[in-house]
């Protein structure tokens, strides 16, 4: 089930990341050919930036929708219906896409990356979640961190379709979809052979029959009672049913449970991993490789991410989340702090630019065996059922909105501070674990209500409301 999950959720993100880097001037040439035939002339500089800026950035914006309405459609509709529905929207998208060049239409790929983008917003939260819910104590972090896996799995199935031995030829370009058309199809065919997740068929369903069948088909025919008592001590503190984003916000006992996420995923996306990817061409560059070997050199970084997020797996429940996480950024801020460096000394001694690479090299992979897994994994760990799904629409949201700040303002970081915009992420890095050491617990080997009495000693400071909850706790199990 996790296989299938991955395959519909985060690898559509990871694909869609990475694969317009290459056919990139293909379809620009496309847009100009339509301009033309439409109106005579060539496509004016400025209007075909802006029409490609909309093709990458119309993505966040579906998004951002999708990311909106997962919280709504999960809780009315359960996530395995909302997940198959959800299916569709990239098989579209790559017919859409595959016809755009037949057509003579460039708007039909505008369309397609929306539909791309309201699926993965959707998706991601949906898998995030389904993983913590089907996910046994013991295999939890395991499981939680392949969501970060598989969107390291997308990044390098969409470097590897962009080479112009797949699709990144003028031919074949309109076809590069294929692949998220094909692993949604995948989904779409297999995941109704799976059960939903056994909380929402407990708390939201109120059905304990089914989501005793779902326990025993995920994990196994043997007495699952304690999982399910540790479900049902949720409602003697009355956080089930369906919670909106306004009333988790709201929430004084989801506070700072809210603040860590924020925390988190905007670290995630303003740690410095985008402006390594950029700035790899020239470091590859300047260490002598072939300028037409380097973006196979590239498929060696996503190579390297992916072996790194595997290792994050193996990890992940024998150290903690907390201990992967602040010792990655750790080394990812003094990685930051020593390639800012060797950019700056990159034309003064031969040997520099090989540490460079040694360096891009060391980042990605630190960043992948420790914070990309862990942070997901907190994520989902630190929410009982009802309060999770519109934390996970906070979280989509600001990782949309982080995504869009560092595609808008990073060319002109660059511009400006050159190397030295690597300064700015180590101070970002610094900033969010120096918060997360002091206000985050570990999460690992604990049930839900240990956590939540772990935040409410920050929620509540007096300890008053802590205290009534555990004991209104103790009073449901003594009756059960």
């Amino acid at each position: 089930m996790v296989f299938v999950l991955g395959m519909g959720g985060t690898f559509q993100y990871g694909f869609q990341i990475s694969v317009l880097n290459s056919p990139s001037p293909y379809i620009k040439e496309f847009i100009n050919q339509t301009w033309i035939r439409r109106h005579g002339i060539s496509i004016p500089e400025g209007t075909q930036t802006l029409i490609w800026s909309l093709l990458v950035s119309v993505l966040s914006l579906g998004g951002i929708i999708g990311s909106t309405a997962s919280g709504y459609l999960t809780g009315a509709f359960g996530k395995k219906r909302c997940q198959i529905c959800n299916c569709l929207l990239p098989i579209i998208s790559s017919v859409l896409i595959g016809l755009s060049r037949t057509v003579g239409l460039y708007e039909m790929i505008l369309v397609g990356r929306f539909l791309c983008g309201i699926n993965i917003g959707l998706g991601m939260n949906i898998h995030a979640q389904y993983l913590g819910e089907i996910a046994p104590k013991k295999l939890r972090g395991l499981i939680n961190s392949t969501g970060p896996l598989f969107v390291t799995l997308g990044k390098l199935s969409g470097q590897i379709a962009g080479i112009r031995e797949f699709f990144g030829t003028e031919s074949l370009w309109p076809y590069i979809l294929v692949p998220i058309g094909i692993a949604s199809l995948v989904q779409l065919i297999t995941l109704p052979l799976f059960p939903e997740t056994p909380s929402y068929l407990l708390l939201h369903k109120g059905d304990k029959e089914a989501c005793v069948k779902a326990l025993k088909q995920l994990w196994g025919d043997s007495d699952h009672q304690e999982v399910i008592d540790e479900m049902l001590s949720e409602q003697a503190t009355k956080k089930t049913g369906n919670m909106s984003v306004l009333d988790l916000l709201r929430d004084r006992s989801q506070r700072w449970q809210i603040y860590i996420v924020i925390n988190l995923i905007l670290c995630l996306q303003l740690c410095g991993v985008n402006a390594i990817y950029f700035y790899a061409y020239d470091v590859f560059h300047a260490a002598g490789f072939p300028e037409e070997k380097i973006s196979y050199v590239s498929l060696g970084i996503g190579t390297f991410e992916f072996v790194s997020a595997f290792t994050c797996t193996l990890l992940i429940d024998k150290f903690g989340r907390k201990l992967l996480l602040l010792g990655g950024l750790s080394l990812m801020a003094l990685t930051l702090g020593l390639l800012t460096v060797a950019l700056s000394l990159q034309d003064s001694y031969s040997w520099v630019p090989y540490c460079s690479v040694a360096l891009v090299f060391a980042f990605i992979f630190v960043f992948g065996a420790g914070p990309a897994g862990a942070m997901v994994s907190i994520c989902v760990e630190i929410f009982s059922q009802a309060p999770r799904v519109p934390a996970f629409v906070i979280f989509g949201y600001f990782n949309w909105v982080g995504l869009y700040i560092i595609g808008m303002i990073f060319p002109y970081m660059v511009g400006s501070l050159q190397q030295f915009c690597f300064l700015v992420f180590m101070s970002i890095i610094v900033i969010s674990g120096i918060f997360s050491f002091f206000f985050l617990p570990e999460t690992k080997g604990k049930s839900i209500t240990e956590i939540t009495q772990e935040f409410n000693k920050l929620n509540f400071r007096g300890g008053q409301r802590q205290s009534r909850t555990v004991n209104l706790s103790c009073a449901f199990s003594t009756r059960l």
